[in-house]
């Protein structure tokens, strides 16, 4: 007979066993047998009867602002949101004020968060001009999950449009590096195409064509220096099409986004609408689908980028772009699992053993015996409308609200603690760095 902290019974447990039931044993914040523990004891056990028992959700994509923009979010509101949606661990990006692009202020960052984020969490250090020749240094930092660069202006004043900045990046780095992939160039030439008033008009600045050729140029440059990128937030069919031939050096993602709204949501939500790159027509969002079907998108990112009301409320193109989206992306996407778009597996394969495999991360992203007890524990069958009120983020809104789904998280477990169960938290404020087998030592 042995004795665990906690065993979790009854569930449907979805590993890579496949889809079956089992207990889970956990002792010291790692999983530490699996099967039946008819006999077994425990400080605790929790009964999962009815429910399903996933890999904890690693959000690769999301923006915490902090320092500089704690008006709308910090690293302790955006993670709360996180574990309140089922998410266990993020990916935060480097575009804040000052930006994220040093020893010192990513150790800062680091410092901010341990101990006072919700969820376990990464950082992304930002690749500009002035620190191609220290990142090689600085994305095997404790805590790094890689390099970030934007080829196209978004939130905040990272940016490297240039190829020989990308190739100067890329050459200095040995890890995956992320990119957002819009070419500024063409944002430039094409900015008489907003129309003031009408956010209808973003995909028209930000079209297909500015996109495509932004990732084909980076793709060029990742063969050129033999260097693997990860592309973020794809929005087009063109894109999918196109990686389909390139999937050697470069990954995928998609957003929950990309993947519910189309062209009406200008309709119904004006700039709560607006994103970089751009919510597009119902033709690009059936073709990203079909990427999600035949494995060229790898992993999902809610690109959780909050602003506030007033932010969005500017008149276009005077108005913020990006929305929440870090707490919605479990219900969402499980409503989609539920209507048949995407297997059950296949959503673990992108939240939790996609990032493990693209990204190297150490003892997540798997319900395995070594592996931190990571779990994000839903119902399938439970149907919840998405409210304003629910979204826990200091921007406190969602392009959701009053949205219905099927499908809802009901148990947050980082490292073996109930960090959420049944909408409430349960235990705050013990968030850690990842560690990445790349950055070990």
């Amino acid at each position: 007979m042995a004795h665990y902290d906690t065993i979790f019974k009854n569930a449907t447990l979805v590993n890579h066993d496949g889809e079956g039931q089992s207990d889970i044993g956990v002792r010291g914040g790692r999983i530490v047998a699996l099967g039946a523990l008819a006999g077994d004891t425990a400080d605790a056990v929790v009964d999962c009867k009815g429910l399903h028992i996933l890999p904890g959700v690693i959000d690769t994509q999301v923006h915490f602002r902090e320092p500089g923009l704690t008006h709308k979010e910090d690293l302790e509101s955006g993670s709360l949101s996180a574990v309140m949606g089922g998410v266990t661990g993020v990916f935060e990006m480097p575009n804040t004020n000052p930006l994220t692009t040093s020893r010192e202020t990513f150790e800062a960052k680091i410092a901010a968060g341990t101990n006072r984020m919700h969820c376990d969490f990464a950082f992304y250090i930002g690749g500009t001009h002035e620190n191609a020749g220290q990142l090689a240094e600085l994305e095997k930092l404790p805590g790094c999950a890689g390099v970030k660069v934007f080829m196209g202006s978004s939130t905040g004043s990272l940016l490297v449009a240039d190829d020989d900045g990308v190739e100067a990046i890329l050459r200095a780095i040995s890890r995956r590096a992320a990119f957002h992939s819009e070419d500024e160039y063409m944002l430039e030439q094409r900015k008489h195409l907003r129309v003031p008033g009408d956010p209808s008009s973003h995909p028209v600045w930000r079209s297909p064509e500015v996109a495509l050729n932004s990732t084909k140029r980076l793709v060029e440059l990742a063969r050129k220096t033999g260097k693997r990128i990860h592309v973020l937030h794809i929005s087009t069919g063109e894109e999918i099409a196109y990686l389909a031939d390139h999937k050697d050096v470069a990954s995928v993602e998609v957003t929950p986004h990309h993947l519910t709204l189309d062209e009406t949501a200008y309709t119904r939500l004006g700039t709560y609408a607006q994103m970089n790159p751009p919510v597009r027509d119902k033709a690009h969002r059936e073709a990203i689908w079909g990427g999600v079907r035949n494995g060229v998108a790898d992993i999902l990112g809610s690109d959780h980028a909050p602003h506030t009301r007033e932010e969005k409320d500017h008149a276009y193109p005077d108005s913020h772009s990006g929305m929440t989206g870090v707490q919605t992306l479990v219900p969402t996407m499980l409503d989609h699992v539920n209507a048949g778009k995407l297997s059950l597996m296949r959503f673990v394969d992108m939240t939790s053993h996609g990032p493990n495999r693209l990204f190297g991360i150490a003892n997540k992203g798997r319900i395995a015996v070594g592996y931190d007890a990571d779990l994000t524990i839903v119902d399938l069958k439970r149907r919840e409308t998405i409210t304003n009120e629910w979204v826990k983020s200091r921007a406190g809104w969602t392009p959701y609200d009053g949205v219905s789904v099927t499908g809802w998280p009901v148990g947050t477990i980082v490292r073996g603690k109930t960090v959420m169960w049944q909408g409430e938290l349960v235990t705050p404020s013990t968030g850690q760095p990842m560690r990445f087998l790349e950055a070990l030592g």
